[in-house]
């Protein structure tokens, strides 16, 4: 009596790879998988998750996928909104809590009361904590991120502001996960000024921005915007629209605004209610080229937050009662049609970031998964 012969086991998927599919159509069609399903891939064979994981240029391939795609109008397949309730990193009591430095490619960045700097991918479960500063004393601390073009990096700026006259300022850098302290003196006195609030600093044409003032000799001063070109690692001063460097705003903020960037100003006239002028770069440098392009009245007195991809404002105000907490109301505003979304569903104040799925830090040393 012949004896039953035990089933053969199979091949792992891909094994046999010089019979079957080449690596370069294995990571382009990979390259266009979403991510989730690009994670479980990992598991469905070695071959596959050192494919995924090591390939030098896969990661930033699926990428550029990605953002090809969001550049397509009619694709809204990869587009969200991060909001993270907002706190007061000043008060002892939320020593726990965080605080928005920024978003790039699918990486958030953030700081916590103790000014530890953490880097997060939330779809795909990992983040990283940045070393301690190489700075001395921290003092009126200001800081961005962005995505380093030229070297397919990203990078943490902090500026350490002891004076108006005395900066400190470093990078960190994701491949060499260190920071570098820069040797940068300003010309003139120069107060940066934290207008972020509920978003981050806006990233346009490879530099970061913030608000500061400029103190010259006699005493003059006058409001300007500092840019940070993340490539060549320099600053150098772009000038409000003019007629406004020397006017009081209550509330100012800069953001992206469709790639270009945008200086936003409250107004009061000669009408009851108040109201936002958007003013925007049309052509990145050019002090000469800021347009007038929206004005957005309000009823009452009320914060910007940040534009969408799609140029609407998000906005939000306060209702104070005697009876009832304190209550907020959050409207997104098309600024070209003035056509509101009212009562949206955020029950406080965030901060907001722009936000795509991506593979970034995946491949990255000293991660944690959750």
């Amino acid at each position: 009596m012949s004896q039953m012969r035990e089933p053969r086991p199979q091949l792992p998927i891909l094994r046999l790879r010089n019979n079957h599919i080449p690596y370069d159509i294995i990571l382009n069609i990979l390259g266009s998988v979403p991510v989730k399903p690009v994670i479980r891939f990992r598991c469905v064979s070695e071959f596959l998750d050192s494919l995924i994981t090591t390939t030098p240029y896969f990661i930033s391939a699926h990428l550029n996928h990605n953002n090809n795609n969001n550049n397509n109008k009619d694709s809204h397949d990869n587009g969200y909104v991060i909001r993270m309730p907002s706190v007061d990193i000043y008060s002892s009591s939320n020593t726990n809590r965080l605080n928005s430095i920024g978003s790039c490619n699918g990486l958030l960045c953030f700081i916590t009361y103790a000014n530890v700097i953490y880097l997060w991918n939330p779809s795909i479960r990992k983040f990283k904590m940045l070393p301690d500063t190489c700075l001395g004393k921290l003092q009126s601390v200001i800081l961005g991120f962005a995505y380093h073009s030229e070297n397919d990096d990203y990078k943490v700026v902090r500026i350490s502001c002891l004076s108006s006259a005395t900066h400190e300022i470093e990078v960190y850098t994701l491949s060499l996960d260190s920071w570098r302290k820069l040797g940068i003196t300003f010309t003139t006195n120069t107060m940066f000024y934290d207008y972020s609030f509920l978003s981050s600093f806006p990233l346009v044409s490879g530099a970061l921005h913030w608000m500061a003032r400029s103190i010259e000799e006699k005493e003059q001063s006058f409001d300007i915007i500092m840019a940070f070109d993340v490539n060549t690692e320099k600053f150098r001063k772009l000038a409000l629209p003019d007629g406004l460097k020397d006017a009081y705003y209550s509330k100012t903020y800069l953001a992206l605004f469709e790639e270009k960037l945008a200086f936003i100003t409250s107004e009061s006239g000669e009408q009851p209610g108040f109201r936002y002028s958007i003013w925007v770069m049309m052509e990145y440098g050019v002090v000469e080229s800021w347009n007038k392009l929206f004005v957005v009245p309000f009823e009452r007195a009320a914060y910007c937050i940040a534009f969408t991809e799609y140029g609407s404002l998000l906005t939000f105000w306060c209702i104070h009662s005697p009876v009832e907490k304190k209550k907020y109301k959050f409207h997104l505003i098309n600024a070209k049609t003035l056509q509101q979304k009212k009562d949206l569903d955020i029950q406080y104040p965030s901060f907001v970031a722009t936000y795509m799925e991506s593979l970034v830090l995946l491949d990255g040393p000293n991660t944690l998964s959750y």
